[in-house]
Order: C-alpha cells, then sequence, then structure tokens
C-alpha cells in the first residue's frame, strides 16, 4: 500500500511533460477497498484531483464512494469526473461469495441512484460477465440500473490471465461445484479454447457464438432501457500542481 499516494499523484501532475488526460481510479485493485475507511487515500487523491482540475474516472464496487459525494458534485460541476460502479448479479448471495468484502448489490444501485441525484455521471459495469454463472442477468441489471438513475452502461468478458486462473478455479469448485464443468466449456469457446486472451480490444468482450450472443443481448437491452455514452472530461482547466518538496519549476519562476 502506498500511504504516499497523493504525494507521488502531485508529483505525477507536477512534470513539465503530462499531458493533461483523464486518469483512472483504478484499473485493478478496488479504490473504496475497505482499507480506503481507515486510510483515505483515494480522498486525498481525489481532493488534489479537484484543485488541480484533473479529470479522473473512478471504478469501484464499494458505496464507500458515496463519502466523496460533495466533492464528486463538485467535480461534476466543471466535468472533472465520471463514477463506474460495478454490479455483477442481483443476487445477494452469489455477489457474498463471488465478491466478499463489497457492498451488496442493493447498495451499489443506491449509490449509483445518489449519485446520480447529485448530478454526477454514473456508468455501471456489468463486470465480469461469466458465461453459465451470471450472463442471464444482463437484462434485469441493466433495468435495475437505469431506473436508479445510470445514463451509461458497459460490460467486461471473463478472462483468466495465468495469475488469476487458478484462484478463480479454487473458488468456482469450492462455491459452484455443480457449475464448474459447464462454466470453464463456455469461457473457453469465447476465447478460442482457451481461458484468457490478450489480444486488444478482443479481451474484454471475446469471440465466437457466446461472446456474439452475449453482445448482442447487451445491446438490444442498453439501447431499450435508453443508456446514452458519457460525456467526454474537460481536461482543458487543468492548472498544474507545484511539487510535493515546494520547488518551482523554472518557467512558474
Amino acid at each position: 500500500m502506498k500511504f504516499n499516494a497523493a504525494k507521488l499523484l502531485r508529483d505525477f501532475l507536477a512534470r513539465d511533460k503530462w499531458v493533461p488526460e483523464p486518469i483512472i481510479f483504478s484499473g485493478v485493485t478496488d479504490c473504496y477497498q475497505p482499507a480506503e475507511h481507515e486510510f483515505r487515500l483515494t480522498q486525498k487523491c481525489l481532493e488534489l484531483a479537484n484543485q488541480c482540475h484533473q479529470p479522473v474516472s473512478i471504478i469501484t464496487k464499494n458505496a464507500l464512494v458515496l463519502r466523496e459525494i460533495d466533492l464528486l458534485r463538485e467535480m461534476a460541476s466543471r466535468n472533472l469526473v465520471h463514477v463506474n460502479i460495478s454490479v455483477t448479479t442481483l443476487d445477494v448471495e452469489l455477489a457474498r461469495v463471488m465478491e466478499p468484502r463489497t457492498s451488496i448489490p442493493t447498495s451499489r444501485l443506491r449509490a449509483v441512484q445518489t449519485l446520480a441525484d447529485a448530478g454526477v455521471p454514473v456508468r455501471v459495469m456489468v463486470a465480469p460477465i461469466i458465461p453459465g454463472l451470471n450472463d442471464h442477468e444482463i437484462p434485469p441489471i441493466l433495468k435495475a440500473a437505469r431506473e436508479a438513475g445510470a445514463d451509461d452502461a458497459r460490460y467486461v468478458l471473463l478472462r483468466l490471465p495465468a495469475t488469476v486462473e487458478p484462484v478463480f478455479q479454487e473458488w468456482l469448485e469450492r462455491t459452484q461445484p455443480t457449475r464448474h464443468e459447464r462454466v470453464n466449456q463456455r469461457v473457453r469457446q469465447t476465447r478460442d479454447g482457451q481461458l484468457s486472451d490478450a489480444t486488444w480490444r478482443q479481451r474484454m468482450v471475446g469471440t465466437g457464438e457466446i461472446a456474439n450472443q452475449i453482445r448482442s443481448i447487451f445491446k438490444v437491452f442498453r439501447k431499450k432501457f435508453g443508456f446514452s455514452n458519457l460525456p467526454e472530461l474537460d481536461v482543458s482547466q487543468f492548472v498544474r500542481p507545484t511539487p510535493a518538496n515546494g520547488q518551482m519549476r523554472l518557467f512558474d519562476i
């Protein structure tokens, strides 16, 4: 854990070679995982982003994001933030075994509604879609998300790179023993017989008949429920910060 995350972000944004573009919070580890309750690292980074008018896109499974509702409302008023809430299933019991220590589905949907009511652009991510396990939930998830006020919806199909595959297999066999074989078979059918595919563009949506069916179903219901694309974040307002060491850049003097 990088306890000096805000300092590192400040130094990063202070670099002359930084060309403003949206920053994602975050792509691998949930920025509102349980430790954030205590350490507030994401909160400090968002406060800095707001000060610098640095646009950010937040991805999380946790309703803790609502702690920053006032800050997010302020950033949204200047088109500096999107919030992406992951909703993998509406089944509470499945959610508890799939994503322990994260907010239950109803809490995530309430977060969507609270953010939308505050004027914060919200996208629901149906991710990951696991063929044979939760792909049948695409229509009801999209319906619930739109009713909660989500503006946009996207999905990511499950892929299992080498470091993730054994963890997933152990979990699947332990919690879904009757579905284990079927899920693996269907995942392989979306990845040309493999469990993962790092090919750009394909890695998120897969290939083959099952992947195409999922893509078509998602497209149909996304249109049916009236989702649209989120507005592009505004990078033109960016104000480069002073580095954390306090030293001015030559051209600031």
